[in-house]
């Protein structure tokens, strides 16, 4: 038996850092919303009591590095099963780019297995799953906009933005999260209005969203990687309406209401950036079939 789950990428509208936790993480507020650039994810059952990783990308590790084979072990162990299954990952969001995509595939193996291996499992246990795995997995099991708190695993629902594309654009170079979050100086940080943020997307207020993107870890990772600004500066140059790095980086994205002058930037951009995509906000949530 075969089944496929998408795996949507994130951004992040709003990125605040409220302090360091006694646990080492840090405490955040977070407005994330998932677009339409997603990996696809392909689960076979197998005849051996195995868990199989197959990319044909070389970033993405095949072992327990990988987060998808992560999910997979904890529902393995978590409910006794005595399968195997491999796990087949297209991957189109670009790795290490600030847009969650292993922790995407991480909650699309947690959905697929549900229906694969028949859990019954609701999204809200799921979630509580994910949140082992990783910080950005829970909310990627529901999927649509939400605000996340706590260190990204407790989630309120919000509604879907207002329409609009998103241009998103990667440098070539590979951001760690951790070493960006090392070298965050929280009494130095300009702090984000994320309650003006959730305000914005109930009124469907696209100039509201443009006025309240924030991202707290942003000037951290433009003093490190020139790059990351020169894309920033380029596309606001191009003619979007609000520009902002998505979570660690390098991803720049850039909100663009009107087709034409999502055109106009996607173009300019693919002229010394070679990952552009033009894409637009998914807004719904995942359900369970």
């Amino acid at each position: 038996m075969k089944l496929m789950e998408k795996a949507p990428a994130k951004i992040n509208l709003a990125l605040d850092v409220l302090f360091k936790r006694p646990d080492g993480y840090h405490e955040v507020e977070m407005i994330m919303t998932t677009v339409d650039l997603a990996d696809r994810i392909e689960f076979a059952d197998i005849d051996r009591d195995k868990i199989i990783i197959l990319s044909h990308n070389r970033f993405v590790p095949d072992d327990s590095r990988n987060l998808a084979y992560q999910a997979a072990a904890l529902l393995k162990e978590r409910f006794n099963i005595r399968r195997g299954v491999a796990i087949s990952i297209e991957k189109n969001i670009p790795v290490a780019a600030g847009l969650a995509g292993g922790s995407s595939d991480a909650a699309a193996t947690l959905r697929g297995l549900n229906r694969l291996w028949k859990l019954n499992l609701s999204l809200d246990e799921m979630a509580v799953l994910g949140a082992e795995i990783g910080s950005d997995v829970s909310f990627c099991v529901y999927g649509g906009t939400a605000l996340a708190r706590g260190r990204g695993e407790q989630i309120t629902h919000l509604p879907v933005p207002p329409k609009c594309w998103v241009i998103l654009a990667k440098p070539t170079i590979g951001v760690s999260t951790a070493d960006v979050y090392r070298r965050l100086d929280l009494s130095a940080v300009k702090h984000p209005d994320v309650n003006k943020m959730i305000a914005a997307i109930e009124r469907k207020n696209y100039e509201g969203v443009c006025a309240g993107l924030g991202n707290v870890l942003e000037n951290v990772t433009l003093q490190v990687y020139p790059e990351v600004a020169n894309i920033k500066d380029q596309m606001k140059k191009f003619g979007a309406d609000a520009v902002l790095m998505s979570g660690s980086g390098p991803t720049v994205f850039g909100l663009v209401e009107h087709d034409s002058r999502m055109q106009r930037i996607y173009n300019g951009l693919r002229g010394f950036c070679e990952q552009v995509y033009a894409v637009q906000l998914l807004g719904n949530r995942n359900s369970v079939e």
